[in-house]
């Protein structure tokens, strides 16, 4: 029989929210990162040299062709065992998996944001660059002076929905044992056989974070389309 008040007994509760403050924390320092590394690939997708056009590129479709659980995969077991001994111990002396997750994630997003941002960077009239080359401004400069602010205002219903994506992504984070929401439900179920409870929990709370994004993109798209 289905009994919310399991989930309240015990160590059941604190497990499900430290899960869930663990798959928060996940997205909120994914994005910190992510964010302006995507600016910076939209930039040398848009740079007008072709070296570092082929950069931008050869980073976008080396992230996207490859599935997110072979990329946790990566960095989780292989990625460690390329760095000098000495950082090996210290990162496995921490908490590998978390920094594993938060790298990965990063990377991955940030390769879908990059490419909304060049959509929002080539809906800007080319005249405003080339204005702000003609006041002396470098390329970086116009970017991030002139182009970038309004760039980021146009994508960001787009960016919204990576947003969305990505705080359903941090589920995939258990397969290399980051302690967060999907991780802590299973070790509920475990503990207490009710799976029902402990997978309706995890359900309501991936639920209501994704309405919540959803729907500061939905108000966001309103007030821009003003």
């Amino acid at each position: 029989m289905f009994d919310p008040q399991v989930l309240l007994s015990g160590d059941y509760l604190d497990w499900l929210l430290a899960g869930l403050q663990m798959s928060l924390l996940l997205m909120g320092m994914t994005l910190l990162l992510a964010l302006p590394l995507a600016c910076v690939v939209a930039m040398l997708r848009l740079a007008p040299s072709r070296l570092l056009n082929a950069v931008g590129m050869l980073y976008i479709e080396l992230i996207r062709n490859v599935p997110l659980l072979a990329h946790f995969l990566f960095w989780y077991f292989a990625a460690p065992e390329l760095l000098p001994q000495q950082w090996k111990e210290q990162l496995y002396a921490g908490n590998i998996e978390a920094t594993s997750a938060v790298v990965t994630l990063t990377l991955y997003t940030a390769a879908y944001m990059a490419e909304d941002i060049r959509s929002g960077i080539r809906a800007i009239p080319v005249q405003q660059f080339e204005a702000g080359r003609a006041l002396g401004f470098s390329y970086l400069q116009t970017m991030r002076l002139c182009i970038l602010p309004q760039a980021l205002r146009l994508a960001a219903p787009p960016l919204l929905s990576q947003t969305l994506n990505l705080w359903q992504n941090t589920s995939i984070a258990t397969v290399i044992g980051v302690a967060e929401l999907m991780y802590q439900t299973q070790r509920v179920e475990t503990a207490s056989f009710r799976s029902v409870e402990a997978f309706a929990f995890a359900s309501a709370a991936y639920l209501a974070i994704s309405l919540l994004i959803a729907g500061v993109a939905f108000l966001l798209q309103k007030r821009l389309a003003r």
